[in-house]
């Protein structure tokens, strides 16, 4: 489900976890640990995830991932342990 201008200002965390390709429970450990901010709402104390939050989670995935990548840089034996030429 991409996100877009006509999409809801809030996610339940089943929608977060259909467009970050992961599992319900991937994504409430997600909100547990701090890593994805979320607020609880309503009665019933249901999780919700405002798409700006999505958003921000998913650049700084981005930015840590290629601080990871040029930390760990590419090597000729990791190509060959993935099976690469």
């Amino acid at each position: 489900m991409p996100l877009g201008s006509d999409q809801p200002r809030f996610l339940s965390l089943t929608d977060v976890a259909e467009v970050l390709n992961i599992s319900a429970a991937q994504t409430y450990a997600l909100v547990r640990c701090g890593d994805l901010l979320a607020i609880k709402v309503g009665g019933r104390g249901q999780w919700r995830v405002e798409t700006a939050e999505l958003e921000a989670y998913i650049q700084r995935q981005y930015t840590s991932t290629r601080d990871y990548i040029a930390s760990h840089p590419w090597r000729e034996a990791d190509s060959e342990a993935q099976g690469g030429d």
